[in-house]
């Protein structure tokens, strides 16, 4: 499907995007973290949170990197790996609301929730995520517990046909059935107390046909609990018929299934990006996954991607504006993973460059450019090798109204000024390499 077809919306449900539903400034750049997944999996504890969050703070902040997100699973006290625990205990106050096990955070006891690890991360000067998956317990609903601001209970609300495939925690929320909307409010008002500044939704962006109902739900509970809070959706595929409903409901929105260290993956990413281009912008980015660099695996291994890959990757999530969420456990970063994360001519082209957009190229090649701030003809030039076989990219700069000027050439990875250029950009790239320029007319 074209993007201009998708973006042409057929659902009668997007007719109905909320009048109400406003875009706070939550995300006016594309965010910036880091991620337990990649690197702990369902394990993590206090102390290793804490191990990376201090990491994190001297590294990687002072380059940007502001959100600490624990992920999936921090509710179970015995989660042990990769693998989801079939009917799997979980640790839930008496709404059905999921709590951290103690016995892997202990400052939670006693019902305090992970309010104290985020006032250890916010007194670092970053802001507190965390992952919660689509729906209400399983584990609540067998007990029917009660929901707090209603005189309903689990069973009235839950929707026991609607269940993850991969995950069996939770069942859906019949968000038609009075109480529904209450339960949602006081999840959100429960983790708004902890001071929790993100949310990375699951179970949610596919499929968006059935789920739309409940991201609009977590959006309202978000508005509701007094704080603000970034909402960020997965795991993709997300379906671009959605592309005019996702932005008013959510900051940053998966296009992808989870992404790893394996370059079929990665070379897929380039056509989901292009695809979401029109859609990104402040407060709305398509999320091409988390950076699987460095250590990963709960430690089991380092990235599979080459150097030239691991450079694509930071080039394409930068010259295309997707988050960038670290994945790496930070106890083990070598300086090339940090000298990667941290380039800030780099990270100026995520951050701070416009117009950001995709060229047709040649079979096996890939061309984006984008608008640098500031006055002048500054541009961005991105320049991708996704065969296996050396190449030489040719850029016409007649594409970007550069033809008859001479520009100078500045390359960003390796922070060096190249010859002036006139009429064509010549570059000679390895199998899987890339190149990512400044230039100035």
């Amino acid at each position: 499907m074209t993007t201009a077809a998708a973006l042409a919306l057929p659902h009668a449900a997007l007719a109905a995007v909320s009048k109400t539903a406003t875009r706070k400034p939550l995300a006016p750049t594309p965010p910036m973290g880091w991620n337990s997944w990649n690197s702990f999996a369902t394990t993590i504890t206090e102390a290793q949170a804490l191990e990376n969050a201090r990491i994190m703070v001297d590294k990687l902040l002072p380059s940007g990197y502001n959100i600490f997100t624990v992920d999936i699973q921090w509710y179970e006290p015995n989660a042990n790996g990769y693998e989801y625990r079939k009917d799997a205990e979980l640790t839930m106050d008496e709404y059905g609301r999921l709590l951290p096990a103690p016995n892997r955070f202990p400052s939670a006891a006693q019902g305090r929730g992970f309010k104290a690890l985020a006032d250890r991360i916010h007194g670092m000067g970053m802001k507190f995520g965390i992952h919660l998956m689509r729906g209400i317990p399983r584990q609540a609903v067998r007990l029917n517990t009660p929901i707090l601001g209603s005189k309903l209970r689990a069973r009235d609300i839950a929707d026991t046909s609607s269940t993850c495939p991969w995950n069996g925690d939770m069942y859906g929320v019949d968000m038609s059935k009075p109480g529904a909307q209450e339960y949602y409010n006081s999840i959100f008002k429960l983790y708004a107390s902890w001071g929790v500044d993100f949310v990375k939704m699951d179970d949610m962006s596919r499929p968006y046909d059935h789920n739309w109902h409940e991201i609009e739900a977590a959006h309202k509970a978000i508005q509701a609990s007094g704080r603000d809070i970034t909402l960020s959706l997965s795991p993709g595929e997300t379906d671009l018929k959605w592309a005019n409903h996702v932005p008013h409901y959510a900051q940053m929105w998966r296009i992808s299934d989870d992404f790893w260290d394996e370059w079929k993956l990665l070379k897929e990413q380039f056509q989901r990006l292009e695809n979401w281009n029109p859609v990104m912008g402040p407060n709305a980015w398509p999320d091409a996954d988390m950076l699987p660099l460095g250590r990963l695996a709960m430690g089991s291994r380092d990235t599979k991607f080459t150097p030239d890959e691991q450079q694509t990757l930071m080039s394409l999530w930068s010259i295309a504006r997707s988050p960038l969420i670290m994945g790496g456990d930070l106890r083990h970063l070598d300086p090339a993973t940090l000298a990667l994360l941290t380039n800030p001519e780099v990270l100026a082209v995520n951050q701070k460059s416009w117009q950001n957009r995709p060229h047709r190229a040649d079979t096996g090649t890939r061309i984006w450019s984008a608008r640098a701030p500031g006055a002048g003809e500054v541009h961005y030039l991105a320049l991708f090798n996704t065969e296996d076989a050396a190449t030489t990219i040719e850029f016409d700069l007649s594409r970007l109204n550069l033809g008859g000027k001479t520009v100078a050439l500045r390359d960003l990875w390796r922070r060096q000024d190249g010859a002036p250029a006139r009429g064509v950009i010549r570059q000679t790239l390895a199998p899987h390499a890339s190149a990512l320029l400044r230039l100035t007319a």
